[in-house]
């Protein structure tokens, strides 16, 4: 490659040995990512050797569709190149993942309008339309948040939540993208005749009573889905006993045959939530794979092993 006879390149030089237009020379100059370094005399950019190699950095940077911002940092990180690359490349990488699921559901949802019958499509639209994309969790978080006892601590309301709020898939199939709008419209619609029926430990245990009573359900249901998981029948065991001793230790009393049967008919008369749990599963169920137990599959399994035992005792 020819040298300048001055050493400098004009700018329409450095823009031919790096097979760029004068344009993009002069945006990366603009924007203070290629320092020039002088003037000639009619104030024309004049440009160092080094500026061909950081030029092709630049478009190399820019290439991986990193942002002016972010290569500008990169570019002025000179003890700490490696790192300030790698922070960027990273950065980047999320922003990627999170436009791919976003289109991912798009494609999954217009696969959805496709293939439902004409008469549906209306009803189908607004379900899909009522979800972000790619989808937020908020709404469902703000549903349980308002079901759960007042007053709860921070770290058995987190618990719950984390077992009781379905995260989106990444490449989720055109079923698992209804079922996540069905129950986005499920916690957003209004309940009908007021506010959403509690189950009655909500008003009996407090707010001390409910965070005793939520952490021993998360340990019960645990070990009630290793049963499900396993095609186990409900029966009496470590799980039936974690679920009974959560509600006894709530409600301050102590596990006797008696507490079980009065416990036995408060369950089978609080409401219930089916519809959420069945539509959680399909969001949960990977692809290809068989349902994840849910919270409401493990109540189900643990009251049916509770009535068993019941009906044994006589």
């Amino acid at each position: 490659m020819p040298a300048p006879q001055d050493g400098l390149w004009s700018i329409g030089e450095l823009a031919e040995h790096a097979h760029v237009t004068v344009k993009t020379v002069r945006y990366y100059s603009d924007h203070g990512l290629l320092p020039e370094a002088s003037r000639s005399v009619g104030g024309h950019r004049r440009y160092g050797p080094d500026a061909l190699d950081r030029l092709r950095l630049i478009r190399s940077l820019r290439a991986l569709d990193l942002p002016v911002p972010e290569v500008r940092r990169v570019l002025d990180e000179e003890d700490a190149w490696d790192a300030a690359l790698e922070d960027a490349v990273a950065g980047r990488l999320r922003v990627l993942g999170s436009q791919l699921t976003a289109l991912r559901w798009r494609e999954a949802a217009l696969q959805l309008v496709r293939d439902c019958p004409p008469g549906e499509r209306a009803d189908r639209l607004r379900l899909l339309g009522a979800v972000d994309t790619p989808p937020s969790t908020a709404p469902l978080v703000r549903f349980w948040r308002a079901w759960l006892p007042p007053r709860m601590s921070a770290g058995p309301e987190s618990a719950f939540l984390e077992v009781t709020v379905p995260q989106p898939p990444d490449d989720p199939e055109p079923a698992q993208v209804l079922a996540f709008a069905r129950l986005n419209a499920l916690v957003t619609r209004p309940c009908p005749g007021g506010a959403q029926p509690q189950p009655e430990a909500h008003r009996a245990t407090g707010a001390r009573g409910a965070d005793v009573l939520y952490t021993g359900l998360a340990e019960a249901y645990e070990l009630a889905g290793s049963q499900l998981r396993q095609d186990r029948a409900p029966y009496p065991g470590e799980a039936l006993d974690g679920f009974v001793a959560a509600y006894a230790s709530a409600y301050g009393t102590r596990d006797t045959p008696v507490f079980r049967r009065l416990l036995t008919g408060q369950l089978t008369a609080d409401p219930r939530l089916d519809r959420y749990w069945e539509l959680m599963a399909v969001v949960n169920t990977p692809r290809g794979g068989r349902p994840e137990p849910t919270p409401g599959t493990a109540h189900d399994w643990l009251l049916t092993a509770l009535r068993a035992q019941n009906d044994a005792a006589g």
